[in-house]
C-alpha cells in the first residue's frame, strides 16, 4: 500500500469524528436535508481525503442509484457515500456529489468545544432497510 497524503483544507471545516480528519468546507455543502440509516446527513459538492468503496445499486426513497460507500482515508471509518448515478431524471442532480453522514462528522468549531453535531442514531429516511 502506498504513501497516504491529507489534504488540510483552511478555515473551518467538517472532519471525521473519529479521527478529526479534513473532509469537507462549508462553501461545498449542497444541501442538508439528506438523510440515511443512522440519522441526518448532508449533501456535498465536494470532499476530500476519502477512499471510495464498490458501486452498488441501492434503493433509496428517491428511487435506484449507483452508490459507492466513502472511508475516510485515515482511521478508514465509512463517513458516507458517493453518487455514482442516478436512475430517475429527477435526481440526475446528485451524480458525483458525496453524502457525509452527521453523526460520523464534525464542525471544527464543535471539536474546541468537544460537541459533536447531532451524533445519535436515528431512523433511516434515505434508504430502505
Amino acid at each position: 500500500m502506498g504513501r497516504i497524503f491529507v489534504v488540510e483544507l483552511e478555515g473551518r471545516s467538517y472532519r471525521c469524528k473519529f479521527c478529526a480528519t479534513h473532509l469537507a468546507l462549508p462553501i461545498d455543502l449542497a444541501s442538508r436535508s439528506f438523510h440515511c440509516r443512522r440519522g441526518k446527513a448532508y449533501l456535498f459538492n465536494k470532499v476530500v481525503n476519502i477512499t471510495v468503496g464498490a458501486m452498488e445499486e441501492r434503493m433509496m426513497l428517491s428511487g435506484m442509484h449507483t452508490v459507492a460507500d466513502i472511508f475516510c482515508c485515515c482511521c478508514g471509518q465509512i463517513v458516507g457515500w458517493k453518487y455514482e448515478a442516478a436512475h430517475e431524471k429527477s435526481q440526475k442532480y446528485k451524480e458525483g456529489k458525496f453524502v457525509l453522514e452527521r453523526g460520523r462528522i464534525v464542525d471544527e468549531m464543535d471539536l474546541s468545544s468537544g460537541v459533536f453535531i447531532d451524533t445519535h442514531s436515528g431512523m433511516s429516511d434515505a434508504e430502505d432497510s
